[in-house]
């Protein structure tokens, strides 16, 4: 994978958090790192708007033609939204992991959290260590 976008801030868990920008709400996915280690994605599972979510706690899981992983809330909070396209097109974290491919929104409980997770230099240097 080339590298991974330097506005983002990511997790040894392998998610993505983008935000919060000029609002409390983070937008999250799971990195390139971790599409690609778990192959095509077949199936997802996210929490319903109105879920309280804690950091680290699993939130949902990311079925792949390989295995099932747990999905982890970067940030403590509540789910705005979730990505009603992941349903019917799951692999659009595949192909988009960054855009399209996004997990849900998070109304974040503390904005310190997030800028606590590692920067991209961070990241990489965790993935290229394992």
């Amino acid at each position: 994978m080339a590298g991974y976008p330097p506005d983002l801030k990511y997790t040894v868990e392998h998610e993505w958090v983008k935000g919060p920008g000029d609002s409390a709400i983070v937008r999250v996915g799971i990195t390139g790192y971790a599409q690609e280690a778990l192959g095509d994605i077949v199936f997802v599972s996210l929490p319903a708007a109105g879920t309280s979510v804690e950091a680290g706690q699993a939130m949902g899981e990311v079925e792949s033609t390989k295995s099932v992983s747990d999905i982890y809330a970067p940030v403590a909070g509540e789910v705005v939204s979730s990505n009603e396209q992941l349903t019917s097109t799951p692999e659009l974290i595949n192909s988009d992991p960054y855009g399209e491919g996004w997990l849900v929104e998070i109304k974040v409980t503390d904005g310190a959290a997030v800028e606590a997770l590692l920067d991209a230099a961070g990241y990489s240097s965790h993935v290229s260590n394992h």
